[in-house]
């Protein structure tokens, strides 16, 4: 098995780890790699968008040549997962653009998103999170982490902070308000790899 990690900006070499810890505890033989070109993407069984500034990722996944591709990917029934601002560029409206059309997203999920919802980086928390199908709280790390203002029906809430979604599922694509790669807990990617392995 070999999963991607989109390595335009972010908590790349954090995921990696994240995933390797994931082959160890599912006891799975697999390798996690860096994604870069819309060719990576044909040798790879899921892919994972990681946290960063989601201007940048955006003009980059242009500048690359991804859009499409990604796109493509994600309707073809492979598994995507993005983690706070992979999850902004996953959803079908961003909320709050300075401009029109800042953050082009890419409409994999049906959600909209507000981004930095949560506050500045100086305002970022760790809050415990009751996420379904996992057997013990897990540390959610949330990072100018942005707000899940709206689900479509299709979309179900896996965990919630509050009254606030913080991590949803539809089909195969999972999007997270915040972090696990920081947690030292390797639970979520190991959800995020059974959707390929079983």
């Amino acid at each position: 098995m070999k999963i991607g990690v989109l390595a335009l900006q972010g908590d790349v070499s954090e995921h990696i780890s994240a995933l390797e810890s994931s082959f160890r505890h599912l006891k799975v033989s697999g390798e996690a790699v860096e994604v870069r070109r819309p060719s990576q993407l044909e040798d790879i069984s899921g892919l994972l968008m990681p946290g960063g500034e989601s201007t940048t990722m955006a003009k980059q996944i242009d500048r690359f040549g991804l859009r499409e591709p990604i796109i493509e990917f994600g309707r073809s029934g492979k598994p995507i997962m993005g983690t706070c601002a992979g999850s902004i560029l996953l959803a079908k409206e961003i909320l709050d653009q300075k401009a029109p059309g800042e953050v082009k997203p890419l409409g994999l999920i049906d959600m909209t998103v507000r981004r930095n919802a949560f506050g500045r980086q100086a305002e970022s928390f760790e809050r415990p999170l009751r996420i379904e199908g996992l057997d013990r709280d897990f540390p959610g790390v949330f990072i100018r982490a942005p707000r899940i203002v709206d689900i479509g029906k299709d979309v179900h809430s896996l965990s919630r902070l509050g009254s606030e979604h913080v991590m949803v599922r539809q089909g195969n694509i999972l999007a997270l308000t915040f972090h696990p790669e920081l947690a030292s807990d390797c639970r979520v990617h190991s959800m995020f790899l059974e959707l390929i392995t079983f």
